[in-house]
């Protein structure tokens, strides 16, 4: 059809673009002029499509269409008039004028709420279903023959802008489009308005907006959300008109604690609270209002009223003012009519509308990228100079957020003062746990106490979901934009590497790792993680998939990979960072929130990340860091209906029970990597000093307290001796000490009951009539240090050939020279399946072993090469699921199947 688009606004762009998309020619666009030398975007858009555009600034003169502006309307010869948005008033000559005549699309549920305040009345009168309607222009005002109508649920918090922006404005262009559609077809009804339920309210205006205080809270809610932002609802506050913004209903339980505010005709004093400004109805119920504007424009947080005028300017350093520099010449693009953009600058009284505060925000991001700003601060900080102070502030890590309190135990230790958190960490912040109980956390090197931890109790994990539930369901994160989630987790990242040797020391002291192990391995590969993540947030994605079998054949089905919601992660104590990050990166990456526990034995790193995740800009209730014990936390968390998935690093013995919890509480989904036994076949043909290096590795890296260790090593039979000699040769040269210590290869163990449980496999050993070649004991020394031990002459049939230590303790068996698919069968003669090797010059047999080795990891001529993007996990009883790499991702995933029929 050949349509005329009569109107303004994005509203009205979005629908022309998508009426030229469906095949219409639009033979005329009829909007607003110019304002302030800004073209409508509407304009701007058909424009450069090089469709005629007419900007009359009014139709009407004393009542009376004007002859010369008809004629030009009539010039087109339109067989239909859209109206998508429309503030001019139409003279019937145009409406009635075309052959199919004009629509109109209106923000409510016909006959209710005609007039041009049609959503803020929605939510005035709290009306709990809202929507459009697209109806047959006629002389009345919204009075004529509906031909379309669609609705939506209003929740208790929605805005103006919310309810826009969710459905009234997407789905209005698509209910625009398709009444257009029908028109075309000849299948559009005309359905006449009824008289029941109609209502027609006033145009809300500013000197209408006042609040009347003698009004229910909810009733003051939902005028104040109702006149948000436009035209703002207001009240005389300190002899100033005060206009409030963000308004949400308080549970009536919360104690509100701040300072008094009197408010001419309120029943009771406001009360400034950290949270924003608490108000009350005269039933005594409370509202929470997040920003207030004064008469200026100046826009403030509620929390911030009574010193709002109290911050100090900040110099700027040489970088910065390089910043400031951009940024003032894209206020000068976006404020084209502004001749020089001075400090004093009203980005607002200088036409910006919010468009261009959403355009500001973005140019912001692309000059620094963790420079997160919401639109709010931009109204916040609507000069020039407030902007630009505004945005240093933030950069500098000093935006005036509630600051993070965290009560350090500090110690001089490693050349340097480390700094560790020792609370819970819930909902973005470091509290005690219930009864103010703790425990002591053990340093492993000298068996001597490091600090009191709080220890979790089970209300204590059933605030931290109710906080990651909150987050996930209510709060920014899950509504963040992909991109804006990956900057944030790099930032993160970013900041993990400014502190990474306090984390290492931290890790080194909690965990008996040698500080240049967890220097390198557990800090370095965790923040590769989680930059590794990062860059998936925005590469999540389904896919189109044809279906053939329904008819008629013309249908749409595709697939959207949605987060899954509040995750549960339980980590064990050999690579407390690192575990950490392998789960939760992926787990942030797809968007969900987390709780998370460390092992009793090694809270500290997890703490610590906490308080960088806080300050990195993570909302509050995304992590949560809840130490304490297996039976009680980490059961909790298995048993808890609001989470939706656990993944969990440990023994195969835990990990069926919490696979049991899992299945009766609510059929979570579970990931399990558990325990090992991976085997290491060295063939004759392999390269020795390399086979040496390596199976040294594969067994004493970590001390032995790596989950993919190799628990049994196959030896052929010629090479055994000259093996086993040179192993021996190689450990006399492991220098056992201090982990802070630069030299040292071998630290402690990293708990006492684990050292007396090597200590016992090893006298277990020796029973079953293993030879034991060296190690074995204790090292005489304060601190929990166990010995590098090798074991040969191991059988098949003994308990260190299948159990798993868990240690430094190498076990070696020979197998008979060319017999490669019987070293097979011994090799994956076990329960477990999490990792492998093999060692040879011939690639065929290489390809061969790996093909057959029956472990979700498979190293050819090296051992522990593992890497954030190669997908990491066992068979068998070592689990299931993956951390690391693309499938990682799947893990914290659902996936949900669209099909339409058109």
């Amino acid at each position: 059809m050949k349509i005329a688009v009569i109107g303004q606004s994005l509203f009205g762009q979005e629908v022309y673009k998508e009426l030229k998309k469906d095949g219409h020619t639009i033979v005329g666009v009829f909007t607003i002029p110019d304002k302030d030398g800004k073209a409508d975007p509407l304009a701007t858009e058909a424009e450069k499509d090089g469709v005629a555009v007419f900007k009359f600034p009014r139709w009407r003169v004393k009542g009376q269409a004007i002859p010369e502006v008809v004629a030009q309307y009539k010039a087109t010869a339109a067989e239909l008039n859209v109206l998508p948005f429309c503030s001019q008033f139409i003279p019937m000559e145009v409406i009635d004028h075309p052959k199919h005549g004009s629509i109109i699309y209106h923000p409510s549920l016909l006959p209710r709420h005609r007039g041009a305040s049609a959503i803020n009345w929605t939510l005035i009168h709290g009306d709990q279903k809202g929507g459009f309607t697209v109806f047959w222009a006629d002389d009345g005002l919204d009075t004529g023959p509906i031909l379309l109508q669609r609705e939506c649920d209003v929740e208790p918090n929605d805005t103006v802008n919310t309810v826009y922006k969710r459905f009234l404005f997407p789905e209005g262009v698509r209910g625009t489009v398709d009444a257009v559609r029908l028109i075309a077809e000849g299948k559009a009804p005309r359905i006449t308005q009824p008289q029941e339920g109609a209502s027609y309210e006033c145009i809300q205006k500013k000197d209408n907006a006042k609040v009347d205080w003698n009004q229910s809270a909810e009733a003051l809610h939902n005028w104040i959300r109702g006149n948000d932002k436009v035209p703002g609802a207001w009240a005389e506050v300190d002899g100033q008109k005060v206009t409030f913004y963000g308004s949400t209903l308080v549970d009536n339980g919360t104690t509100a604690n701040g300072q008094q505010l009197e408010i001419p005709g309120a029943s009771h004093p406001a009360i400034v609270s950290k949270a924003g400004l608490v108000l009350f109805g005269n039933d005594s119920k409370a509202l929470l209002v997040k920003n207030l504007q004064f008469e200026d424009g100046k826009m403030i947080a509620a929390a911030q009223y009574f010193c709002s005028g109290s911050s100090a300017a900040v110099e700027l350093t040489e970088e910065e003012k390089t910043f400031a520099e951009q940024m003032r010449a894209v206020w000068q693009s976006i404020l084209s009519n502004v001749v020089q953009i001075e400090d004093s600058t009203d980005f607002f009284k200088s036409g910006a509308a919010s468009m261009d505060v959403v355009r500001l925000v973005e140019e912001v991001k692309l000059r620094a990228s963790s420079c997160q700003l919401q639109n709010e601060d931009v109204y916040m900080n609507c000069t020039f100079q407030d902007f630009i102070q505004m945005c240093v502030r933030k950069l500098r890590g000093e935006d005036d957020e509630e600051e993070l309190v965290v009560d350090y135990v500090e110690k001089n230790t490693n050349n340097m003062t480390i700094k560790m958190p020792h609370q819970l960490f819930i909902n973005g912040e470091f509290v005690d746990a219930e009864g103010r109980k703790t425990y002591e956390t053990i340093n492993p090197t000298d068996g001597t106490a490091i600090c009191h931890v709080s220890l979790a109790q089970i209300s204590d994990v059933n605030k931290a979901v109710a906080a990651a539930k909150e987050a996930f369901e209510e709060g920014e994160w899950g509504r963040m934009n992909p991109r804006d989630r990956g900057r944030l987790i790099y930032k993160l990242a970013d900041l993990m590497e400014e502190h990474q040797e306090e984390l290492a020391t931290i890790e080194s002291i909690d965990s008996g790792a040698i500080y240049t192990l967890a220097l390198k391995t557990h800090v370095g590969m965790s923040i590769q993680t989680f930059r590794y993540f990062a860059g998936w947030c925005d590469k999540i994605h389904g896919s189109t998939i044809p279906i053939n079998q329904a008819r008629p054949n013309r249908n749409l089905t595709f697939t959207k990979k949605e987060p899954i919601g509040v995750c549960a992660i339980v980590i064990p104590w050999n690579y407390p960072l690192m575990m950490l990050a392998w789960k939760t990166a992926a787990c942030l990456a797809a968007g969900n929130t987390v709780v998370l526990k460390p092992a009793q034995v090694t809270p500290l790193t997890a703490l610590k990340f906490a308080e960088l995740a806080a300050r990195a800009g993570l909302p509050k209730g995304v992590i949560n860091i809840l130490p304490g014990s297996g039976t009680l936390v980490g059961q909790r968390l298995s048993d808890h209906p609001d989470v939706r998935k656990l993944g969990f690093t440990g023994s195969t013995q835990i990990g069926k029970h919490i696979m049991k919890s899992c299945a009766v509480s609510n059929v979570k989904k579970v990931s399990l990597e558990l325990g090992g036994k991976s085997p290491l076949i060295i063939f004759s043909d392999c390269d020795m000093d390399k086979a040496v290096r390596m199976g040294m590795s594969s067994v004493f890296f970590n001390k032995g307290e790596n989950c993919i260790a190799a628990g049994r090593l196959f030896v052929e039979d010629s090479i055994h001796d000259q093996f086993v000699r040179k192993v021996i040769e190689e450990v006399k040269k492991i220098k056992i000490g201090d982990p802070l210590e630069r030299s040292t290869d071998h630290g402690p163990q990293n708990h006492k009951a684990h050292l007396d449980k090597l200590l016992e496999y090893c006298q277990t050993g020796i029973r079953e009539g293993a030879t034991l070649l060296c190690g074995g004991k204790q090292v005489q020394r304060p601190g929990f240090f166990f010995e590098p031990t090798l074991f040969t002459d191991v059988q098949d049939h003994m308990y260190i050939a299948i159990e798993e230590s868990f240690g430094p303790i190498m076990i070696l068996s020979k197998f008979k020279s060319g017999d490669v698919d019987d070293v097979l069968r011994r090799a994956n003669a076990t329960e477990y399946g999490l990792a492998s090797g093999v060692f040879t010059r011939d690639i065929s047999k290489a390809l061969y072993v790996s093909e057959k080795l029956n472990a979700g990891t498979v190293f050819v001529n090296t051992y522990n090469k593992t890497d954030v993007a190669s997908p990491f996990g066992g068979f068998k009883q070592s689990g299931f699921g993956k951390d690391l790499g693309q499938d990682a991702l799947n893990e914290y995933l659902k996936t949900k199947a669209v099909t339409i029929e058109y």
